[in-house]
């Protein structure tokens, strides 16, 4: 198995991609901690994962807390006695916008996605060298790269792209720990953010399911819109030492989409 003996922090784990990453880790042999602000949402996943709790904790966490991801990384490590790699899902993506968009709320996602993000870094570094090294993924967005054109979203993709500027520092300072330091770039994904924004458009415009799935996946050449448990395959690909001698990479999930 990918992962087996592997202890894994996943932040963010709701009813989609976070709770794809933390499945596909215990699938391939690795104990989760799995956290997000939540509490429901950790139940249920570490139910539906993990039923005998053998392999699955989780801890209510801010990652705009510092004390709070200080926390969960030494629960980690009470529980499962190492920590070998961090996802980073935990994220604000719903300001949907240009200029026009709301102070307050941009800030706020600033706040989450870069601070947040960075915070919850610094908070598992130790543990992760004092493992002798690991590996930590985040995922990115492709609003970075191209603006999509069905959900202009200004801010959430800035603040991905600090993240994507920041990965190349974290690479030069933790590489010498022997810390590897990856990207994995969703498209849109099948999961229920995205089940929700298709039956939103069957129910506004009065189109069909198939002609609202059709307007997202027109431009991807293998045809299908990806879902969350193909990304998590990724996540899971950068954990593992197969990927020993990857680091500062951003991988691509999207069917073929991103134009060049």
């Amino acid at each position: 198995m990918l992962l087996e003996d592997k202890v894994i922090i996943v932040s963010g784990v709701g009813p989609g991609l976070g709770r794809e990453v933390a499945a596909a880790a215990v699938r391939d042999g690795a104990s989760v901690m799995i956290s997000a602000r939540r509490q429901a949402n950790l139940e249920a996943a570490a139910a539906e994962i993990d039923p005998d709790g053998k392999t699955v904790a989780w801890k209510v966490t801010d990652i705009c807390d510092e004390a709070q991801c200080e926390a969960l990384v030494a629960r980690a490590v009470e529980r499962f006695g190492r920590v070998d790699g961090l996802v980073n899902v935990a994220a604000m993506d719903g300001v949907i916008g240009g200029l026009d968009g709301d102070m307050a709320a941009w800030r706020q996602t600033l706040e989450t996605n870069v601070m947040g993000t960075l915070g919850m870094v610094r908070a598992t570094v130790p543990a992760l060298k004092e493992a002798g090294g690991g590996s930590i993924v985040f995922i990115g967005s492709q609003t970075t790269f191209w603006p999509a054109p069905l959900t202009p979203q200004l801010i959430y993709g800035a603040s991905k792209g600090a993240l994507a500027s920041a990965v190349w520092f974290l690479n030069r300072e933790l590489g010498p720990s022997r810390i590897r330091v990856n990207t994995v770039v969703p498209t849109w994904m099948w999961g229920p953010p995205v089940e929700g924004y298709v039956e939103y458009m069957v129910q506004s415009e009065g189109i069909t399911k198939e002609e609202a799935i059709g307007r997202i996946t027109g431009p991807m050449p293998l045809g299908e819109i990806p879902s969350d448990g193909d990304v998590a395959d990724a996540v899971t690909f950068f954990l593992s030492d197969r990927a020993r001698m990857i680091t500062a990479q951003t991988l691509f999930v999207n069917a073929g989409e991103f134009p060049h």
